[in-house]
């Protein structure tokens, strides 16, 4: 195959449903990707959130739309994927960036591992999994029909490196990670060869879900657990959200025609490094 200047990477055209792209994390691969040329669907369970990135991807020169959805609900998939298709198009590129952890599932402050909340831990490994899996299935189906498409899920640096206090978050993105290689192989041998399924496991960025427990409340100073985490990364700092785009447009890309079912870590350094 003979590509030409700009082509590798060239998403002109192509349609993106992102779901959870009113986050700070996927919202910023929305607008990344949109400067790219792609059209993006932004999908939230909070609509405004989504409502704002389109906005900005708009103003930017770009197009966009948003619907509400929630991953757990295939009706809200089915009908945000019937709007962003009479507005977008087909999609051809999923981003599965809907998760996050909830307090009640982790550990420590008073809090033992054997008093967890079950409906707590429930939610968190339904959120992750099956909001992973059923907006795959939704908008795979399609890719299925036409014989084409990437998805691209969010998986966690956790997935492979468990940390202390988040068994819930570290098991769930675990099985996101399996599920990605499950489905690789899936739409790969069932469907076509050139429906791609790959994952990111983001290392550690400061985000809403998880400023609790890595920046003291008030002085926004570094808790024990921060301190430690960047300790433990070589680069030194925290990822910044534009740190996920490089490796998510490869991902979307031709440029990675040949990558099926793996899980790419974007942490700087953290899961090289021994601690020693």
């Amino acid at each position: 195959m003979k590509l030409q200047k700009g082509e590798l990477f060239d998403l002109t055209g192509k349609v993106v449903a992102a779901t959870g792209g009113g986050g700070v994390l996927v919202g910023e691969l929305c607008r990344g990707l949109a400067g790219m040329g792609a059209a993006i669907a932004v999908l939230d369970v909070n609509a405004e959130a989504a409502r704002k990135v389109a906005g900005e991807i708009r103003t930017a020169g770009a197009k966009a739309e948003s619907h509400y959805i929630d991953v757990l609900d295939k009706k809200t998939c089915e009908d945000a994927r019937e709007a962003m298709v009479k507005e977008l198009g087909e999609v051809d590129i999923l981003i599965n960036g809907a998760g996050g952890n909830r307090p009640g599932a982790t550990t420590g402050q008073g809090q033992s591992f054997f008093d967890l909340d079950t409906e707590a831990i429930r939610g968190v490994f339904d959120l992750n999994f099956l909001g992973t899996l059923i907006p795959s299935q939704v908008f795979g189906k399609d890719m299925a029909r036409r014989n084409n498409g990437a998805i691209v899920n969010i998986s966690s640096m956790n997935s492979l490196r468990p940390l202390t206090r988040i068994p819930a978050y570290s098991a769930a993105k675990a099985a996101v990670s399996n599920f990605t290689q499950w489905l690789s192989v899936h739409m790969a041998m069932e469907y076509s060869a050139v429906i791609r399924v790959n994952a990111i496991a983001p290392g550690f960025f400061l985000t809403e879900q998880n400023r609790y427990l890595l920046t003291e409340e008030g002085s926004g100073e570094l808790t024990e657990r921060g301190r430690t985490i960047l300790e433990h990364t070589p680069v030194g700092r925290f990822g910044e959200p534009g740190d996920l785009l490089g490796t998510v447009a490869w991902l979307c890309s031709s440029a990675s025609a040949f990558v099926n079912g793996i899980v790419v870590p974007v942490d700087g350094g953290f899961s090289a490094y021994s601690g020693i």
